[in-house]
């Protein structure tokens, strides 16, 4: 591996470039009209520009993407997360045509990404899923089905990810109507409209396991992340260790991840994401991201290891296996992601200039991951976040300090964004306890918001 093409943008794109410098790659920066000022454009050793700034005229679109690397030489191709990232297709284009993949093969990411085939593949590993139904189809019986699943049940895209093309539904007369809204939705959204229905556990906790499969020499486990605080089933503070989670249950969800990595001879880095009942601490499978995760940072500051660092070497063939007693952690961890939105307008996103972006000093203990640097514009046509500040701490209390005095310090003008909010959460005392959830955000609204 001499020169990687980075397929992504922004933060996780100088992420990759970082590793990459580390191990003496060269690096390849693709960006749109749009990103052209950015970092990483700036931080590789070529860029190429490949089109206009909405996506699927530019980083989504894979006949660019690889031109921009045939231009360029490269002989790999790392895409980040987002995007094409865990697109089949892509992944096959890019083995076609001669260039190193990092990231699982295209069949493997194929069969995780449909949702309806990654459960079967978890229950034939002997993992615990959500009771579900089957892909609802023209001759399924929706009423019958749901019965069997039980309300409150959530609707999901079989093709969706990330939070999107999932909706909860309490009655059955809400069920047609909700079924077809997101058959269209996820038709439109990913070109597939299958959708298939999931029980709803009404105080749920996601947490997920950090996992690097080696294929046929098995899997390990880099321990655990604690996603549960959300809003509109999107991520916003991550953190590891999971807090109030019993030791046994973390045991018994790790050892579930690894067997569903050797069951599918995994290969490189992913996410097994776990349902887990807050009350009864009962888990159960939602679903696998074959690529990285953007809270990647949590585990690193927790492990001491760069997950990147270790996809590259693992796809250039000098990284055959590890043993699980050679991953450790320490401590405690916790990452913000601090969003260009606005919390009291259901978090809508407020793109803009970014007239003044001062981040705190990193330290040993503090780790600011953007794209973006001061003078740079939050354009309206990709996530709205701007940076992920990422603290480790002597245990969860010292953690969560840190994390309030780096906010505290984060100086941001010229846009509306979510600090404020972070801090909010960071204080409430109910955080502080760990009692948190999935619906933690929306029971504790009215308190989040008035002091952010």
């Amino acid at each position: 591996m001499r020169r990687l093409l980075v397929a992504n943008r922004g933060e996780i794109a100088r992420r990759v470039i970082r590793s990459a410098r580390k191990l003496g790659i060269e690096t390849v920066a693709i960006h749109s009209e749009a990103d052209a000022g950015l970092a990483h454009v700036a931080e590789a050793d070529f860029a190429l520009e490949i089109g206009p700034a909405p996506a699927r005229e530019s980083y989504l679109d894979m006949d660019k993407v690889l031109a921009a690397a045939a231009q360029a030489g490269a002989d790999a191709v790392h895409p980040g997360y987002g995007f094409l990232s865990e697109n089949a297709e892509f992944a096959a284009r890019v083995a076609a045509a001669g260039l190193t993949w990092v990231g699982p093969p295209p069949e493997t990411i194929r069969a995780m990404g449909d949702k309806a085939r990654a459960r079967a593949l978890a229950q034939a590993a002997g993992v615990p899923v959500v009771p579900g139904s089957d892909v609802i189809g023209a001759g399924s019986d929706l009423g019958a089905e749901a019965a069997r699943v039980g309300f409150p049940l959530l609707v999901k895209a079989a093709a969706g990810g990330g939070g999107i093309g999932m909706r909860r539904v309490d009655r059955p007369e809400q069920l047609e109507q909700v079924v077809a809204a997101t058959q269209s939705m996820a038709g439109k959204a990913f070109g597939d409209g299958s959708v298939f229905l999931e029980r709803f556990v009404p105080k749920a906790r996601h947490v997920e396991i950090q996992v690097f499969g080696f294929g046929e020499a098995g899997a390990i486990h880099l321990y655990e992340r604690d996603c549960s605080l959300q809003r509109r089933f999107q991520k916003v503070i991550e953190e590891s260790p999971a807090p109030l989670l019993p030791a046994q249950t973390r045991d018994r969800m790790a050892a579930a991840a690894v067997a569903l990595c050797r069951h599918t001879g995994y290969r490189g880095a992913g996410t097994v994401e776990f349902i887990v009942d807050a009350e009864s601490f009962e888990f159960f499978f939602l679903e696998m991201n074959t690529r990285i995760q953007v809270e990647h940072p949590v585990t690193e500051m927790v492990t001491g290891l760069d997950l990147v660092e270790m996809q590259l070497r693992f796809a250039r063939g000098d990284l055959v296996t590890m043993t699980q007693d050679q991953v450790a952690t320490r401590g405690h961890a916790i990452e913000c992601r601090l969003y260009a939105e606005m919390p009291e307008k259901n978090f809508l996103p407020s793109p803009g200039p970014l007239t003044r972006f001062r981040p705190p000093a990193e330290t040993e203990g503090l780790r600011i991951d953007s794209g973006y640097r001061e003078g740079d514009a939050v354009t309206p046509y990709y996530d709205p976040m701007i940076a992920k500040l990422i603290v480790h701490g002597r245990d969860r209390a010292d953690a969560c300090d840190r994390a309030l005095a780096a906010l505290a310090g984060f100086e941001i003008e010229g846009l509306r964004s979510n600090r404020g909010f972070l801090m909010a959460c960071l204080s409430n005392p109910e955080f502080r306890r760990g009692d948190i959830y999935t619906g933690f955000i929306d029971d504790q609204r009215a308190a989040l918001l008035e002091p952010a």
